[in-house]
C-alpha cells in the first residue's frame, strides 16, 4: 500500500475562551484514510464530553483543498465486504460524531470539497467558505455512489441539490451554488476575510448560554435519531459496490491521471 496512506493526522487546540480548534490534514489534498477518520471522529466525541469546551471549529490544513474525500489507496486495496464496510464507516462515524456532539460545530472550508469532504461540510452546524470552495460528489464516477454522505448532504442541500451533485458526478458546482442552497452560510473572497468573520462569530457565540446552544443543537438535528443504523446500512452498500471490477477499474483510471 502506498506509504502516503500512513501520513496525515488531526491536531487539536483549546483556547482559554473554550474554543476547540480541530485541524485535519493529509498530504494528498486532505484525502482521508481510515486512521485519520477514526481520530477525527474520536476527537469530536471527546471534545463534546469536555466541560472546558464550549464551541468547536473544524478546519483542514493547506490552502487549495478542504478535503478530497476518501483515500484512493485504501479504496483500491479493499478486497472483501467486511473491509469495505469498515472503510466506509469511517466517514459515517465522523458524521455521527458531529451529529451527536452536544456542542455547536463551526466549519471552515478554504478550498475544494469532494465526496466525503462535502459530507463533512454538510455535518457542521454553521459553515463558512471561500469562493474557491467548489463542491463535487464524484462517487458515481468511480462505480459507487454518495450513499454514506448522502443523508448529511440532503439535509443541508435538499434532495434536489444532493441529486444534482450525485448525478453530475464529474462536474464541479461553485461555492456560490453551495451558498445559494444552504450548504455554506456565507462565502468570502479569501481565507483572511473568512477567518475574520469566523473570529467575529466565535466571539459572539462564546458569550452565549451553553445550555441554550446545547438545546439548539438538539433542535437542529431532530429527525436524525436513526442515523446510526442508516449510515451503517449505507456503508454496507458502498462496501459491496467497491468490490466490483467496474469500481476497481474506475479508481485505477482516476489514480493514473
Amino acid at each position: 500500500m502506498n506509504e502516503a496512506v500512513n501520513q496525515g493526522g488531526v491536531n487539536v487546540a483549546i483556547d482559554d475562551r473554550g474554543l476547540a480548534t480541530v485541524e485535519f490534514f493529509h498530504p494528498l489534498s486532505n484525502s482521508l484514510p481510515g486512521k485519520v477518520l477514526a481520530k477525527l471522529a474520536n476527537t469530536i466525541t471527546e471534545l463534546g464530553e469536555n466541560d472546558d469546551v464550549k464551541l468547536i471549529l473544524v478546519k483542514s490544513a493547506g490552502e487549495r483543498a478542504f478535503c478530497a474525500g476518501a483515500s484512493f489507496d485504501e479504496l483500491i486495496a479493499i478486497e472483501d465486504l467486511e473491509t469495505g464496510k469498515v472503510f466506509f464507516s469511517g466517514f459515517a462515524n465522523v458524521i455521527n460524531a458531529m451529529r451527536k456532539c452536544p456542542k455547536l460545530i463551526i466549519g471552515r472550508v478554504q478550498g475544494k470539497a469532494v465526496g466525503g469532504g462535502v459530507g463533512l461540510a454538510s455535518s457542521v452546524d454553521y459553515c463558512y467558505a471561500t469562493k474557491q470552495a467548489a463542491v463535487k460528489l464524484s462517487e458515481l464516477a468511480v462505480g459507487i455512489g454518495p450513499f454514506v454522505v448522502g443523508p448529511a448532504c440532503e439535509r443541508k442541500l435538499g434532495l434536489a441539490g444532493m441529486s444534482d451533485l450525485a448525478i453530475n458526478a464529474t462536474e464541479w458546482r461553485s461555492a456560490e451554488w453551495a451558498f445559494q442552497r444552504g450548504l455554506y452560510n456565507d462565502i468570502f473572497e479569501d481565507a483572511a476575510a473568512m477567518d475574520a468573520a469566523i473570529e467575529a462569530l466565535v466571539g459572539r457565540l462564546l458569550t452565549k448560554s451553553v445550555p441554550a446552544m446545547r438545546g439548539l443543537k438538539k433542535v437542529f438535528w431532530e429527525g436524525t435519531e436513526h442515523w446510526d443504523e442508516l449510515l451503517a446500512e449505507r456503508a454496507a452498500i458502498s462496501g459491496e459496490l467497491i468490490l466490483s471490477k467496474e469500481a476497481k477499474d474506475a479508481i485505477n483510471a482516476f489514480k493514473s491521471k
